[in-house]
């Protein structure tokens, strides 16, 4: 370190006062007093990882005092702004259309603001130290019917700033209180952070990360998108969709501490099933209207998706035929069933992506019977055919399948395991409880990178993986000869015969996944104890529920559904059986 250039500057230290300075590895001041670390910093030329190395100084200038380094005053409701915008801009640019951001997650989040009694009404919740004058100033005026959302125009609103000048009777977003600490509260950044905290009404569905995802997953059934839960929570893991540290993404001005960890800090993956109830709580809490009507030609019918998931799991096509008959035979594909209505006695969506992948396991169950047996001799029979047949269609041959399968969703699995054991959960913009612990928050982390550093220096540079383009598939299957053949264009021919006009399956058993369903009260409707079923079963289960980031007993599950309704008659006559013996008995 230059004791010359550390001597030039001579301002005190804001925590403790002293005039005693030290440069980290970056080039910024720090207080050798207290740790506290400035904003102002020397230029460096690159330095060395390895301690004990010399820092360079190419220019003694020093940066301004940012005249909002006290923060702003702003509200938990804003953060949450702020995040819903940033992922719609994220939905945006994977293809979905603009009208998501501009007018339905727009409205949605209007109406929660209302319903939750933060903005849009006449008495909206206060803090602590009186009404939260900056939001009730600037909403007490309002028309809850046509007014635009006014929020801070620097959380970055869901609407435009031309939307705001295209109408000079629409009053301009409330100003934001900047660099007033007294009205921020000492225990969080934001000015309700505490209340926020504390805030248990009945009925009240508080905003949280994971419920922001489900508000945006509603708005992307609302439009009936191609996105499904299951791609947005991988969209989440590629870090394509802001979720994990979003606070990251707030205006630097917008200081986060204390409460607001609580709040905005998420320490673990979205999960399905969370995701899912949170829609179902969300919707209910907003009262929202029924869903447009899920139809033939919507992307998230049974039959569509289904002919995508047969895509992605490198099955024939001709199994699309199957799969749409068990649709019919079952009523899922019914406009009624599909379609999400809040309002309904019976509230509860339709899990797409998960009823579809069902319907394709049911389909190989028909098939093959998945008993450990019957594949394995349906695949003896194509390998031979194939071998006296090599100019013809090759048939299905159930066994070179899984080995296609089971090679390429191992190394799909590792490098996903890998991924998130290297993910980096800590921000460069760390959390701290107090204002007064930001300083050794900042020390600590600087340090962290330090050593990531020196570190990666002595094993040697990992090479950069470029991110690759996103994609609605997770796997990229080619032509045969290769190692990763493709299956879509093989036959069924030994696996059906004819019956009077229709193709029927040679197989003419089948296995129930579940025999008894659990009680009404019981919070799941079957288990699944892997060492129960086939090995077979266990393995397309297991790539299926990977594939759809969900646990294999909720596909199983799915599955169990289907069967249900599809062998109506059998679920009846055990019942009947069961019922008749319990009568005997007594």
């Amino acid at each position: 370190m230059d004791v010359e250039e550390v001597k030039a500057f001579r301002d005190r230290c804001s925590q403790c006062a002293a005039v005693s300075w030290g440069l980290t590895d970056e080039g910024k001041y720090y207080c050798t007093s207290c740790h506290n670390v400035t904003d102002r910093s020397e230029e460096v030329v690159s330095a060395a990882v390895i301690p004990n190395t010399k820092i360079n100084s190419i220019n003694r200038g020093l940066r301004q005092r940012s005249k909002h380094e006290k923060g702003w005053d702003w509200y938990v409701c804003e953060g949450f702004q702020c995040i819903l915008y940033h992922q719609a801009e994220a939905l945006e640019t994977l293809g979905v259309s603009p009208e998501l951001k501009n007018e339905v997650l727009h409205n949605f989040w209007k109406r929660y603001l209302q319903k939750s009694k933060q903005a849009y009404c006449k008495n909206p919740v206060r803090t602590s130290g009186g009404k939260a004058k900056v939001l009730e100033d600037s909403l007490q005026s309002s028309d809850l019917g046509s007014d635009l959302e006014r929020l801070s125009d620097t959380t970055c609103p869901l609407e435009s700033e031309a939307e705001f000048q295209s109408d000079p009777q629409i009053p301009k977003p409330f100003p934001v209180t900047k660099g007033s600490p007294k009205s921020a509260s000492v225990c969080s950044g934001s000015v309700d952070g505490v209340e926020y905290s504390e805030r248990k009404e009945k009925g009240l569905v508080k905003m949280t990360v994971p419920r922001t995802l489900a508000l945006c997953s509603l708005s992307l059934l609302w439009q009936r998108e191609t996105i499904t839960v299951s791609d947005l929570l991988r969209f989440v893991e590629e870090d394509r969709i802001p979720y994990i540290n979003a606070f990251k993404l707030f205006p630097e001005e917008m200081k986060v501490y204390g409460r607001d960890k609580g709040i905005f800090a998420v320490e673990s993956w979205p999960d399905y099933e969370d995701i899912y109830k949170n829609m179902i709580e969300v919707a209910i809490f907003l009262d929202l209207p029924r869903f447009p009507d899920i139809t033939e030609d919507c992307y998230l019918h049974p039959n569509t998706l289904c002919m995508k998931y047969l895509l992605e799991v490198n099955l024939p096509d001709e199994m699309h035929t199957l799969t749409c008959q068990v649709v019919k035979l079952t009523g899922i594909g019914e406009v009624d069933f599909l379609t999400f209505d809040p309002i309904a006695k019976m509230k509860r969506a339709v899990k797409y992506d998960v009823q579809a992948m069902a319907v394709i396991v049911v389909v190989l169950k028909l098939l093959f019977l998945l008993d450990d047996k019957l594949e394995w001799s349906y695949s003896d029979l194509a390998e031979a055919y194939n071998e006296e047949h090599r100019e013809d269609t090759p048939q299905f041959d159930f066994r070179k399948w899984y080995q296609v399968m089971k090679k390429t969703f191992d190394e799909k699995r590792r490098k996903w395991e890998e991924a998130r054991a290297r993910y980096a959960w800590k921000t460069k913009r760390p959390l701290y409880r107090s204002h007064i612990d930001k300083s050794v928050a900042y020390k600590k982390r600087e340090m962290v990178e330090n050593l990531q550093k020196q570190f990666s220096a002595l094993v040697g540079s990992s090479p950069v993986v470029e991110k690759q383009a996103p994609s609605s598939f997770q796997f990229n299957w080619t032509e045969e000869g290769t190692d990763s053949p493709c299956f879509h264009g093989h036959s069924l021919q030994g696996l059906l015969k004819m019956k009077g006009q229709s193709m029927i399956t040679k197989n003419s058993l089948y296995w129930l996944s579940t025999q008894k369903f659990c009680k009404s009260y019981c919070k799941h409707v079957t288990t699944y104890e892997e060492s129960n079923f086939s090995l077979s079963y266990q393995f397309i289960l297991n790539i299926f529920s990977f594939l759809l980031r969900i646990k294999t007993s909720a596909l199983h599950e799915e599955v169990s559904l289907l069967e249900k309704k599809l062998f109506e008659k059998k679920y009846n006559e055990s019942k009947k059986s069961s019922g008749s013996k319990k009568g005997r008995k007594h």
